[in-house]
């Protein structure tokens, strides 16, 4: 199996303008198919190198760098140990079995 990253994947877009609102909803598609949202523009990504690679080629692809700003906070630690949720959680166990 190869090395996976833990990472928190955020982004702001600017809404003001249609374009805007059209950029918001493919960068939420793009992290929704390599992560789980856990906000509404939050999402946990559990990835291999080259899956991270992909995930940031197409945001980039999307955004206005003028406009927008897409974040990522590697984590270095594992999911659970560096991860504290308080409140309605909707957590990720990145380790249990994907059911489709």
């Amino acid at each position: 199996m190869k090395s996976r990253m833990h990472l928190v994947a955020c982004y702001d877009v600017d809404t003001t303008t249609p374009e805007g609102e059209r950029r918001l909803r493919k960068v939420a598609k793009a992290c929704e198919a390599f992560g789980t949202r856990v906000q509404k523009s939050v999402f946990e990504v559990s990835v291999t190198p080259v899956d991270y690679e992909k995930m940031l080629k197409r945001v980039l692809g999307i955004i206005s760098r003028e406009q927008d700003t897409f974040r990522v906070y590697f984590l270095k630690a594992e999911f659970a140990d560096c991860v504290k949720v308080y409140g309605l959680a909707h957590g990720t166990d990145f380790e249990a079995p994907l059911i489709v």
